[in-house]
Order: structure tokens, then sequence, then C-alpha cells
């Protein structure tokens, strides 16, 4: 394979145009044999794309994590839980500074969860998210709802590193 030289292939000087690059093959080309090749790995660069999506590679590394767990009172009822993790999920389409949520009940086979049954992730793109979010009329309203059902909260935040 033909790689340019220096003079050829002027990467440092932004004054003069870049040609493409060329490729000079020495003799004929077998073109179902390079679609072949081409398309085996392919099959193979597609799953790891996939997993590093995945993974998280995309977020950014900064984003400021807020942490909440609930613990219920004993008898609030399982149409109020609903209501509440409704209204915790809806809280997203009404803060723009959110951006990333998730929740989950306690599944752990550790059983040490001390009586927390659900669990939430909100992301924000920095602390001033947090800020905006906090003091916000849907976040006051949505606590409001939430307090005469709540034995206890446990509040983590964090910045992903």
């Amino acid at each position: 394979m033909w790689v340019p030289s220096a003079e050829e292939y002027p990467w440092g000087d932004p004054e003069r145009e870049i040609p493409a690059p060329q490729v000079r093959l020495s003799g004929p080309v077998d073109r179902t044999a390079a679609l072949s090749e081409a398309a085996s790995m392919l099959k193979y660069l597609l799953p790891v794309v996939a997993l590093l999506a995945l993974a998280g590679f995309s977020r950014a590394e900064s984003e400021y994590r807020h942490l909440v767990f609930f613990k219920f009172k004993e008898g609030t009822p399982a149409e109020e839980i609903t209501r509440i993790e409704k209204e915790f999920a809806a809280l997203p389409s009404k803060i723009d500074t959110i951006t990333g949520f998730e929740w989950g009940t306690d599944i752990s086979p550790e059983k040490k969860a001390k009586g927390f049954t659900h669990g939430f992730i909100v992301t924000f793109k920095d602390k001033a998210g947090l800020d905006v979010y906090l003091p916000h009329e849907a976040h006051q309203e949505f606590v409001k709802g939430l307090r005469p059902h709540l034995e206890d909260a446990f509040v983590f935040d964090f910045v992903s590193k």
C-alpha cells in the first residue's frame, strides 16, 4: 500500500489543501473476497460498539449524580407508592436540567437495604443543574405529596469519574 510523504500530505500547513489519500494496488482486486472480508470484520465491530454504548462511554465524565432512596411508612397503600413512582418519573419532562433519570426497587440478595425499597438516580450536567432542580416548583410539589408516606430518605450525590 502506498503511503504519502510529508510533502504529498501536508497535515501541518493550514494554507494548503490536503489531497485525498490514494491507494495504489499491485494487481487485480477480487471484489467479492474484499466485501466478504469487510463484512466479516463488521460482524465483530458492531457488538463492540454496542457494548461501549451500553457501558455508558457516551456519558460525560463530570456528570452530577443525585441518588435518592425511599423507605415508605408501613401501611402505605400500593396505589400511593405507584403514584409517587409515576410523579418522580415525570420530573425530567418538567425540569430541563435533568439529563438522565433511572429508578428501581431493591432486589439485592444481600438483604442490606435497611428497609429502603426504592432507589432513584437523577443525573445533571453539573451541580448548577441540581441547584435549579431542588427549589423548582415541580420538585417541591412532588416532595409535598411524598412526605406523608415517607418514613425515611437517604440522599447521596457524586460527580461521576
